[in-house]
């Protein structure tokens, strides 16, 4: 009988570890990709609601449960700020934090790169500098999720960009004198169909670049330290636990610097582009 029961558990073994090997992938993305529920995993799932209308599937999914979190927080967290600063024009605490990172996208990232009338354009530039934060760290919690990592939402946020590159450029230059501006000074007759071509497809890939930068980054190292988790159950040894979950947390640590970095990113980019829309003779 005992010899039954060490087949059986071998058995079991075995085929758990060819599960494992598999569907391994699958497991990292179940984890990474959007989904219909809030994963509490091992405690069970919370399914969102499923909604369409008209033909078109507007449903809640994880990602847009936790955006609308960040959204919150946002508000609620600049409304107290901006309380505390009608009562005393010297910030303390939290508030004193925020301003830390409102001066540093100010001065750091919009008076450089936008220089002259930075002003119209820095509300839109700490807008997405902060949603983006909020979303990364939000993502680094437990059972929440990174919508930063799904590309839908960060191509509309490059596309918010791509609008404001746009509107940055006509409007100081004029729709003609933009568009104009683009074409390099003293290029031949003959080549000018060709840089035509070339130019609107670099005004495509600014914002191109934009989404996958984000999108790559916040997925990767998702990937990597959900990867370094399942070694333990590939390997079906609990030894190597202590070095999968070592490198785990060094990841995760920075993840943390990731979070803070890709956010700068985004909005040195789109400020960089809107300043080089905007002042095209220099």
């Amino acid at each position: 009988m005992s010899g039954d029961t060490s087949k059986i558990v071998a058995d079991t073994l075995k085929a758990g570890a060819e599960k494992t090997e598999h569907s391994g992938s699958d497991w990292i993305l179940h984890h990474v990709m959007d989904g219909n529920y809030l994963d509490f995993s091992p405690f069970g799932k919370v399914y969102l609601p499923q909604i369409e209308l008209f033909g078109f599937d507007l449903s809640i999914t994880r990602h847009v449960f936790v955006m609308w979190i960040a959204a919150a927080l946002l508000v609620i967290v600049f409304y107290f700020a901006s309380k505390k600063y009608q009562k005393t024009l010297i910030p303390k605490g939290f508030s004193n934090l925020l301003e830390v990172f409102i001066l540093f996208v100010k001065n750091e990232i919009a008076i450089p790169t936008i220089g002259k009338g930075y002003e119209r354009f820095l509300p839109y530039l700490l807008t997405a500098f902060f949603f983006i934060l909020f979303g990364n760290f939000l993502g680094l919690i437990p059972f929440s999720a990174t919508f930063t990592s799904n590309i839908a939402v960060t191509a509309v946020m490059a596309t918010f960009s791509f609008f404001m590159i746009q509107i940055g450029g006509i409007r100081k230059n004029g729709l003609f004198g933009y568009f104009k501006g683009l074409i390099p000074h003293g290029v031949p007759v003959f080549l000018l169909p060709i840089m035509v071509v070339v130019e609107l497809l670099g005004l495509l890939t600014k914002p191109f670049a934009l989404a996958i930068r984000l999108f790559a980054n916040m997925t990767a190292g998702h990937i990597v330290i959900y990867a370094l988790i399942s070694l333990i159950f590939v390997m079906q040894s609990y030894l190597i636990s202590p070095v999968s979950v070592g490198m785990a947390l060094f990841i995760y640590g920075l993840e943390i610097l990731v979070a803070l970095l890709q956010a700068y990113i985004f909005t040195m980019l789109s400020s960089l582009f809107i300043g080089m829309a905007v002042h095209q003779d220099h």
